[in-house]
């Protein structure tokens, strides 16, 4: 049954299942981000460092280092703000399924009460024609 709460209930539906999808792809995310994180670290131990040669060799392997370091720094920091952004995903999910639940016993509510009013009514028109069946009925007898 349709009532006042059926199109704010569709649009919370909505709200909440793009709320969803957010949380999915922030989770995406996350998984992304430690991947990441965990071949940044896995290429630094990879790294050989040289033994013997020239000046720019340990030039060139001490920079290499540097740079995988500061790639593992920016990892780091994609996966704290990735575990962030999932936090505020299930922050806002967790605000639309309670809007949305709201929404959805209001308008159940509003159902229900709607049909306990027609209830109603129809036993009113039951006694109103059992009424009126019961004196055709004793003028029929009478005549």
């Amino acid at each position: 049954m349709k009532n006042k709460y059926t199109p704010l209930v569709s649009v919370k539906k909505n709200i909440y299942q793009r709320s969803e999808r957010m949380l999915q792809d922030a989770n995406l995310t996350l998984k992304n981000a430690y991947a990441a994180l965990e071949e940044s670290l896995a290429q630094l131990q990879n790294i050989q460092q040289p033994q013997s040669g020239s000046m720019s060799q340990f030039l060139s392997s001490r920079e290499l280092f540097d740079t995988q370091r500061a790639l593992i720094s920016h990892n780091k920091e994609w996966v704290a703000y990735a575990k962030e952004t999932l936090r505020e995903a299930q922050e806002r999910l967790k605000r639309d399924m309670i809007e949305y639940e709201k929404f959805k016993y209001l308008e159940l509510q509003l159902n229900q009460e709607r049909l306990k009013a027609e209830k109603i009514q129809d036993a009113k028109d039951l006694d109103e024609i059992a009424l009126m069946t019961r004196k055709r009925d004793k003028k029929e007898r009478v005549a």
